[in-house]
């Protein structure tokens, strides 16, 4: 019963891990900048995939490709938001009018980023071994890839989230958050505080792609069933709550372990089941954002 507990939940927290870190990045693009990007499980595709291609053709850690991915990522991120939802925001007539036409660009982004990859790396399944020694906790066998990845997604989490409220640019970002009016008014850039934010979104999906590659075999078109668990998380913990969508990534993925352990083919219904429950019964998520 002990090993059965302690593999439901640590395999629950290896999954939560991964699940708060591409909710936080989400969280922060749509909370702050107001852009619902359903292509955000395509910057997560990019960090699996060069992460796979740096492993198998030159040798290069994927725990280093997090070093790698996640800065690139978010420069790529930075940029498409200057010079395309920035444009966005400046033409339309309302923040709602905003909403809906960066929803329609970033459709058009995901399937610019999707085809890409097919023609890059074509449309098989990718994967690869990386530590996968075995690792006995308390009579519970786990691999050591798994554990890693558990440490990483713990401490970017935790790392991401004292930048927010002890750095000045996390201030900044949370104050453009709270009334972007008057934030400007007292002295911040706000274009520049919103690119910043849709470029941390893309650094997150950028870490999460690596830890996600060395765990699980990757696709090109994997990208939107992480968004879709994403957009499921930052609504269970609350809309534009960091805190609440890192709680609510560790909570997922244990439920996600609790399902999987009866049946694996149900997790994804058991996702959507709260989901639709949230809507009707607690809309505004666990933080009450």
């Amino acid at each position: 019963m002990l090993t059965t507990i302690l593999d439901i939940v640590i395999g629950g927290l290896i999954t939560g891990g991964i699940y708060a870190l591409i909710a936080v990045g989400l969280s922060l693009q749509y909370g702050v900048g107001r852009v619902l990007n359903v292509s955000h499980g395509e910057f997560i595709m990019i960090g699996a995939f060069a992460t796979y291609s740096l492993y198998v053709l030159f040798g290069i850690s994927p725990l280093l490709s997090l070093v790698i991915c996640g800065p690139f990522l978010f420069i790529l991120g930075f940029l498409i938001h200057r010079t395309l939802f920035q444009r966005l925001r400046d033409t339309s007539e309302s923040i709602d009018v905003f909403e809906g036409n960066s929803l329609l660009a970033s459709f058009g982004v995901l399937f610019i980023i999707q085809n890409l990859a097919l023609i890059i790396w074509k449309a098989n399944i990718r994967g690869y071994t990386y530590l996968v020694y075995p690792v006995n906790i308390f009579g519970a066998t786990f691999t050591t890839n798994r554990l890693i990845v558990l440490l990483f997604a713990v401490v970017i989490s935790l790392g991401f989230y004292i930048f927010l409220t002890r750095t000045r640019l996390g201030k900044a970002i949370r104050a453009a958050a709270q009334d972007p009016t008057t934030a400007a008014l007292s002295g911040v850039n706000i274009k520049q505080v919103l690119a910043i934010c849709f470029g941390l979104g893309a650094l997150m999906a950028g870490f999460a792609g690596p830890l996600i590659s060395m765990i699980y075999q990757i696709t090109p078109t994997m990208g939107m069933e992480y968004t879709i668990i994403a957009i499921i998380v930052v609504v269970l913990g609350g809309l534009g709550s960091i805190t609440g969508s890192l709680i609510g990534g560790f909570i997922l993925g244990l439920i996600g372990s609790i399902v999987t352990h009866f049946d694996p083919g149900l997790s994804l219904v058991a996702y959507y089941v709260i989901f639709i429950l949230l809507l009707l019964v607690r809309p505004t998520g666990i933080m009450g954002k």
